[in-house]
C-alpha cells in the first residue's frame, strides 16, 4: 500500500463525522454524587450559603471553593476559523467544543466554549470584563487578524488572569519546538539559522517574534505583496513594527529574493507556492507548511528538497499541532496561579516539548506526538517554574 492510499484509508468518512458530532461533544459532570438528601442539602441548600457567605466576607475564598480558578474559557467570534474563514459565531462552536475536549484530555482543565455574535473588539472586552468571575483564564481562538493583536492586548490590561491567543503564541511555541527539534536533526544550531516566514497574520507575527526572542539569526518576513521591510509603503501598524524588528539585511522582493540561501521556509499564508523556490534555498533545508487544511507544498513534494518537511496535518509526520503547547500552558499558568502568559512562559513552554523530542529525534519525529502523556505535564512544570522567575504571581509583583 502506497503512503497516499495509507493516508485516504485513515481518514473517517463524513458519516463518521457527524456521527461523533451529534449533540455537540462536551457534557457537565458532577464531582460529588448526589445520592441522598444530606448530600442534597451539603451541594445545595441549606448549606452552599454557608460557602457563598464565606466568598462574600473574603472574595479570594472563590479561588478555593469554586471551580473558577480552574476553568478556560474558549472565546472566538468565528471570524478566521481553521481555514473556513469567517463563518459567524454558531458555526465556529463545533471547533469551541473541540477545544474544550483537548483541554480536559491533554491538561485536566475544565474549560467553557463561548462565541460570541458580535467582531466588534469593545464589545467582547467588555462582555469578557463581566464574566470574569466564572472564569480562570482566557483562550482566545479563531479571531481575525489585525483584531486579534489588540483584542488580546485590552484583555490582558483589562483581565488580572491568565490571557493567550492560541492562533499566535500556541502555534509559535510549537514552531519553535519543531525547529529545534529539525535544526539537531541537519546538525545545525538555532542561533545560526535563516527563517524565511511566509505570512504576516496571527501566527507568522508571533513566530517571529517568538524565534527572535529565542536567537534566531535571521528572521524575514513576507505578505501577499513581498518582504516586509522599513522603507514599503501601505504596511499596518503592526507590519511596520515587525519590519523594524525583522529583516536585518534590508532584503526586499518576494518569495524567490527571500528563500535565496535560507536555512527554513515556515508557511503560515494559506497560499500555495512554486516549489522551485525551494531550489533556491541552502543546504539542507528545513520546510514546514503549515497552512490547514492545505499546505503551501505537499509534504510529497517539500521532500524532494528538503531534508526535514513538517505540516499542520494529522495524515503526514512531523504535524506542528497546537495540543503540544496549550493545555500545559495554561495548566501551569494556573498551578502557579499567574495572572498573566510571559514570553518566558511561552520559551519554557517550548523548550520541554523539544526536550522530549531529543529522546527519539529523527527526520520524521521532531516533535514529539500530539498524544504523547508526557508533554502536558513536563509543559506544566516549565511554564509554572517560569512563571515564578518572571514574576507573574501576585506576589511576586
Amino acid at each position: 500500500m502506497t503512503t497516499m492510499e495509507e493516508h485516504a484509508k485513515a481518514q473517517p468518512d463524513d458519516s463518521e463525522i457527524f456521527a461523533a458530532h451529534e449533540g455537540g461533544k462536551l457534557g457537565v459532570s458532577v464531582t460529588a454524587p448526589l445520592a441522598d438528601a444530606r448530600a442534597l442539602s451539603i451541594a445545595y441548600t441549606p448549606g452552599v450559603a454557608k460557602v457563598c457567605t464565606a466568598i462574600a466576607e473574603q472574595p479570594e475564598l472563590a479561588q478555593r471553593y469554586t471551580w473558577a480558578s480552574r476553568v478556560v474559557a474558549v472565546v472566538s467570534d468565528g471570524s478566521a476559523v481553521l481555514g473556513l474563514g469567517d463563518i459567524g459565531a454558531s458555526a465556529s462552536l463545533p471547533v469551541m467544543e473541540g477545544k474544550s475536549a483537548l483541554f480536559k484530555t491533554f491538561g485536566g482543565l475544565d474549560s467553557i466554549p463561548l462565541v460570541l455574535d458580535t467582531n466588534d473588539v469593545d464589545q467582547i472586552v467588555e462582555t469578557l470584563v463581566r464574566l470574569r468571575p466564572s472564569f480562570g483564564a482566557v483562550n482566545l481562538e479563531d479571531i481575525s487578524a489585525p483584531r486579534c493583536f489588540e483584542l488580546e492586548r485590552r484583555l490582558v490590561e483589562a483581565l488580572d488572569c491568565p490571557v493567550m491567543h492560541d492562533d499566535q503564541h500556541g502555534t509559535a511555541v510549537v514552531t519553535l519546538a519543531a525547529l529545534r527539534g529539525a535544526a539537531g536533526v541537519v546538525g545545525k544550531r538555532i542561533g545560526d539559522l535563516r527563517v524565511v516566514i511566509h505570512g504576516a497574520g496571527a501566527a507568522g507575527v508571533a513566530c517571529a517574534r517568538i524565534l527572535a526572542a529565542a536567537g534566531v539569526a535571521e528572521v524575514v518576513v513576507l505578505d501577499s505583496k513581498g518582504v516586509l521591510h522599513p522603507g514599503r509603503d501601505g504596511l499596518t501598524e503592526v507590519k511596520a513594527k515587525l519590519a523594524a524588528e525583522t529583516n536585518p539585511r534590508g532584503l526586499t522582493g518576494g518569495l524567490e529574493e527571500a528563500l535565496d540561501g535560507a536555512d527554513v521556509f515556515l508557511g503560515l499564508s494559506g497560499s500555495t507556492i512554486d516549489e522551485r523556490c525551494l531550489a533556491r534555498m541552502g543546504t539542507d533545508p528545513i520546510v514546514f507548511a503549515l497552512s490547514n487544511p492545505n499546505p503551501e507544498l505537499h509534504p510529497e513534494i517539500a521532500g524532494r528538497y528538503a531534508s526535514v518537511v513538517a505540516t499542520g496535518r494529522s495524515d503526514f509526520p512531523n504535524q506542528i499541532n497546537n495540543v503540544l503547547a496549550f493545555p500545559g500552558i495554561f495548566r501551569g499558568a494556573l498551578d502557579a496561579g499567574a495572572r498573566r502568559i510571559t514570553d518566558g512562559m511561552n520559551l519554557a513552554a517550548a523548550k520541554a516539548i523539544a526536550a522530549i523530542a531529543e529522546e527519539d529525534l529523527a527526520a520524521d519525529r521532531i516533535v514529539p506526538s500530539a498524544l504523547d502523556p508526557r508533554v502536558s505535564v513536563e509543559v506544566a512544570r516549565a511554564v509554572a517554574e517560569a512563571a515564578e522567575e518572571d514574576g507573574a504571581i501576585p506576589h511576586q509583583r
